[in-house]
């Protein structure tokens, strides 16, 4: 093999891979959201998970993305993992379209595509059709780098080592780890077995090496899925568990069948006679499909197992336990007074979750307490679903015919709701400090400490003073809150300034100083925002007697 055939078959591969990705981004970039968004209100049904898995892998042509979608749903908790495991197991049937298109020898309209695709990408202007473009134009690269690799490896049968080495492959066990460090490398089963398919067509492979290549590929797709869930909480990590779990049980399956009963392969084979680049895209096709019936009644004890394997932490269990509505229900037979009530009870409750997370933050940068980052996190997660599902409600709520007040209520609520959930992101930010500061204890002293304790407590006062005049509409109590408020603001600037000169004085650490004014304004916009919480249900008249009152 000379390196300028060597290098024509890694172009070869680049650009088919290349192909892949452009006609992926193609086909998302002209989808929309709207994929994502059907991917996030899959139903609990099973098959219907399976359906979708296999639609949008199909639509976008990338298991791994559709898989890296999930994850960042379970990540998120907007998907539970009972649900992402139909999902994955459609996403492993529809990733087998693109072998069997590239079974069809197209390469001589292959540079017709590329033309048509470059011409729409580069010259069109509307975003939908350039769109089409890229999809059309990763298509045709899809074919070219096909021909270039076919081209590549007709050499390369003729060469004694090469030979050797794929005899080697005969051995299941070392086709199937070949597959699997393959595929990993390639990030792509899709890829893979086309590339498998053309050692087949060239005469280098035989088929049933080929079988056992296409199991091995399955499980070195899950690569991509591994490494994206390193940075995802427990819960997207399982969802990568899923995926490993489901295609090694797959694998175990097929082998199993496949041994037993040999005759599978010769249905296969007989459904292509003397075409093994089609029969080798049917065995992916039909072997996904297989282990996708036979596990699907299971996938609930998989998702049991990756528990098992990924434990359920105590403050997970606390997630699942208030990831849910508790006081508003479905508002179609409710009366509107009753359920604005319930968003009220809903809303005092996202408020609590708020403000725990809030003081949970302080301890957790000043004693650098790793659970309580944790539990804060969590609480995040919880605030935004919590928020994102009771104005969903609103929402609804507000599109019907509404008596004045009721719609003041509503519409109030929903600015009540985003003043939490702001409440949670500047807990949040508190606890994205620690990794700036490495010891408070070394970096503030004493004095610096005691004042920014203060002034959360101050802030503590507030927020709770706002939850209780707007969920009982206790708005005598607004002074109280406005004069909290305005202590607040007086610490914030008293804390700010003196601790500039501890920093002059050498008494702080001046490299932390910004860390430490940034935190006294953190909780200066959450007294802010308890303010306009406090304020929000207040009727107009009334709350321009009060705000008179106060000049």
């Amino acid at each position: 093999m000379t390196i300028t055939t060597f290098f024509t078959l890694l172009g070869g591969v680049g650009l088919f891979l290349f192909g892949m990705t452009a006609m992926s981004s193609g086909l998302q970039n002209a989808a929309g959201d709207k994929l994502r968004g059907i991917l996030e209100h899959v139903t609990s049904s099973k098959i219907t998970a399976v359906l979708l898995g296999i639609g949008v892998t199909v639509m976008i042509q990338s298991s791994s993305a559709t898989d890296m979608m999930v994850i960042g749903f379970v990540n998120s908790g907007l998907m539970e993992i009972t649900q992402a495991i139909g999902v994955i197991m459609g996403a492993n049937i529809g990733t087998t379209v693109t072998a069997q298109i590239t079974a069809f020898d197209l390469s001589a309209f292959a540079p017709v595509l590329l033309f048509i695709g470059c011409v729409m990408s580069l010259f069109l202007k509307k975003q939908f059709t350039r769109s089409i473009g890229g999809i059309i134009m990763g298509f045709g690269m899809l074919f070219v780098g096909i021909a270039m690799i076919k081209g590549a490896i007709i050499p390369l049968s003729k060469s004694p080592r090469f030979i050797s080495f794929l005899s080697k492959l005969s051995n299941p066990f070392l086709a199937i780890l070949f597959g699997v460090a393959f595929t990993a490398l390639l990030q792509s089963s899709s890829s893979s077995v086309v590339i498998f398919q053309a050692f087949a067509i060239q005469g280098m492979l035989d088929y049933n090496t080929a079988v056992y290549l296409v199991i091995g590929a399955a499980i070195g797709s899950v690569a991509p899925n591994i490494l994206a869930s390193l940075t995802t909480n427990r819960n997207g990590k399982r969802t990568a568990m899923l995926n490993l779990l489901f295609n090694l049980f797959r694998a175990v399956i097929l082998c199993t069948l496949i041994n037993v009963f040999p005759q599978i392969l010769t249905l296969i084979q007989s459904l292509s006679p003397g075409d093994i680049g089609r029969q080798v895209a049917n065995t992916h096709t039909i072997f996904a499909i297989i282990a996708v019936v036979i596990m699907l009644p299971f996938s609930d004890y998989i998702a049991r197992l990756s528990e098992i394997l990924i434990p359920v932490l105590p403050q997970e269990t606390i997630s699942r336990r208030e990831m849910r509505l508790k006081y508003l229900i479905d508002a179609s037979n409710t009366l509107p007074a009753v359920t604005i009530r319930q968003a009220i009870l809903e809303t005092e409750r996202l408020g609590k979750i708020a403000r725990d997370s809030l003081r949970d933050s302080v301890y957790a940068f000043f004693d650098h307490d790793q659970e309580l980052v944790e539990k804060v996190g969590t609480s995040e997660g919880i605030v935004d679903y919590l928020s994102h599902e009771i104005n969903t409600r609103l929402l609804a709520l507000n599109a019907t015919e509404l008596p004045e007040a009721d719609a003041f209520r509503a519409s109030n609520l929903a600015m009540i709701v985003s003043d939490f959930d702001r409440i949670s992101d500047h807990a949040h930010n508190i606890v994205s400090y620690i990794n700036k500061v490495p010891d408070p204890k070394t970096a503030f002293s004493k004095h610096a400490r005691r004042d920014m304790f203060f002034l959360a407590e101050q802030t503590f006062r507030t927020i709770n003073l706002a939850i209780d005049i707007f969920a009982n509409e206790n708005f005598d109590l607004i002074p109280e809150a406005q004069e909290c408020e305005d202590v607040v603001n007086l610490i914030e600037e008293e804390a700010v300034e003196k601790h500039i000169g501890r920093v002059i004085k050498g008494k702080c650490d001046p490299m932390s100083g910004h860390i430490y004014t940034d935190m006294c304004a953190e909780f200066e916009r959450c007294s802010d925002h308890a303010m306009n919480i406090a304020k929000a249900l207040v009727p107009r008249k009334l709350l321009e007697d009060i705000e008179e009152g106060e000049n």
